[in-house]
This record gives C-alpha cells, sequence and structure tokens, in this order.
C-alpha cells in the first residue's frame, strides 16, 4: 500500500467532475466467442449476427474517518461493482472476487451474491484486482478488471472532509457476441441487459431461473446507502443506445447482403422482346 500524491495515481482516461468524483472513459469488453466443442458440451444453440451488452460500473468510495482516524486506519472504504443504472447484475454474474492488498487479512474475498461489494479501513492506496465470473449459460471465461484505490482527493489545499467522500468509477459495457439462447431468453426483458431487436419468427425455449432472481430487487443498488454518492452515466447510456442502433443497422447489412448473394446466384431474366423498355 502507498500513501502517495493523489495527482501521481492519476491514469490515463481519468476525469474529475466538479465534486472531485472521478470517472473513466467509457471502453466496450467484448467476451471471446466459445469454441465448437464448448458449445457442445453446453448443448445450446448459438445465435449468430447477435450480440448483448451489460454496462457495468464498477469503483469506490472512501471516506476520512477524522477524529476517529487512527495511524493505520484513516479511511473507511467500499469497492464494489453494480450496474450503470444500479439494477441488479445477478442475472449475468455469479460471484465476484476482490483481491486486495496482502496486508489485509484474508486479501481474497469472494462475493457469492448482489450487491457485489466488500468494506474495509485502512491508510494506504492500492490497486485491487476485480475478477467477474459468469452463469454458466452467459460465459465460461472470467473477466479481469483493475481498479486504484484512491482515498486522498485531487485538491488537499485544507484539512479532508469527514462528509465528502473521494468516489473513483469506470464505466464498461461488456458485450457477449452470439449468446446461447437460454440465455437471450433469460435476459431479454430485464433491465440490467440492452438486448437487440430480435429475428422475427425467432422462437426462444423458456428461461431456466437462477438463484438470485427468486428474491425480487436482491441486488439492486437504487436504495444503497451510498447512492448518493454514485456518478450519473447518462452519456455513456446514450452511447449505448447508438452502439445498440449500429449493431442492428450492421446485423441489417449482413442479412441484406445474403439476400443479394442469394438472389446473384439466380439466372437472370431475359429482356422484353417489345419496343419499349422501362427506365
Amino acid at each position: 500500500m502507498s500513501h502517495s500524491n493523489p495527482s501521481s495515481l492519476k491514469r490515463q482516461g481519468e476525469h474529475l467532475s466538479d465534486d472531485g468524483a472521478s470517472a473513466i472513459k467509457p471502453s466496450r469488453l467484448k467476451i471471446a466467442i466459445p469454441s465448437e466443442d464448448s458449445d457442445r458440451k453446453n448443448a445450446n444453440r448459438r445465435l449468430k449476427d447477435v450480440e448483448i451488452c451489460v454496462p457495468i460500473v464498477y469503483g469506490t468510495i472512501a471516506f476520512y474517518l477524522g477524529r476517529k482516524a487512527s495511524e493505520s486506519q484513516s479511511h473507511k472504504w467500499t469497492v464494489y461493482v453494480r450496474g450503470a443504472s444500479n439494477e441488479d447484475l445477478g442475472v449475468v454474474i455469479k460471484r465476484v472476487v476482490f483481491q486486495l492488498h496482502p496486508s489485509f487479512n484474508n486479501p481474497t474475498r469472494v462475493v457469492e451474491s448482489p450487491p457485489f461489494e466488500l468494506s474495509e479501513c485502512g491508510w494506504g492506496e492500492f490497486e485491487i484486482a476485480i475478477t467477474l465470473y459468469f452463469h454458466p449459460d452467459v460465459c465460461e471465461k472470467q473477466l479481469d478488471l483493475y481498479h486504484h484505490l484512491k482515498l486522498y482527493p485531487e485538491d488537499e489545499s485544507g484539512p479532508q472532509s469527514t462528509k465528502k467522500p473521494v468516489v473513483v468509477e469506470s464505466y464498461n459495457e461488456i458485450v457477449f457476441p452470439e449468446p446461447s439462447e437460454g440465455f437471450l431468453a433469460r435476459v431479454q426483458n430485464h433491465p440490467t441487459v440492452n438486448v437487440p431487436r430480435l429475428p422475427a419468427g425467432l422462437n426462444l425455449p423458456s428461461p431456466a431461473p437462477i438463484d438470485t432472481m427468486n428474491d425480487k430487487d436482491r441486488g439492486d443498488t437504487k436504495d444503497h446507502p451510498l447512492s448518493q454518492w454514485f456518478m450519473n452515466f447518462s452519456e455513456a447510456d446514450e452511447l449505448l443506445k447508438l452502439a445498440a442502433a449500429r449493431q442492428q443497422v450492421q446485423a441489417h447489412i449482413i442479412k441484406l447482403r445474403r439476400q443479394l448473394s442469394l438472389v446473384e446466384g439466380l439466372p437472370q431474366l431475359s429482356k422484353p422482346t417489345s419496343g419499349y423498355e422501362c427506365i
């Protein structure tokens, strides 16, 4: 752990808002398509030219303890992974593993159900490794993320406030290409997931329930005690809508190209023998 000058910890793509909170530029994390062997093992047909997008936010909120602070515990902080609109991520994510600094007791923390978060006290800043594990019908591969815990504000011109925390959040869009029919059937109406317009006549199997869907709003963070400090990613949401629209256009182009290739393979009709020609 390190108690470094916060300005030296600023990463490329990190931005500070007017209230001192920090956000990372949106990016898209595309999950690799499983191998054919994996598909046979799952016995679940995958949908070509379809992508499912899940917007997530991960970050930390740190409060200075003020008079309660000690040399080894100056701040209380929370690290978390949440839905970009504070919806329940448990429909996609099975568990999250947070890897803390080795100086903590049990530095590998496993959170098996939403909300995916943990809180600790400490004095130093360090990088937290965050590993996402998905439900079997979503993806067999894990996704590794990294987040730098920040305890001290950019402006240290006065005593640190105990009421205003240091907030650092990153927005990402996890893209699952060619999802299984089972996955799509289960999440197509869930607010956490962005699903493109599906081909007409597509019949999906009945969705299989998962444990986290039994309790209503189990992982919803809209009423979270720290929600007032969560950053608003409305601009990122607009970018996401544009990306979804572009995806639909690309899928339509692919469909038209296939139809065109079929038409070009047919024998050409002969011109009419009359002296009139339509222009």
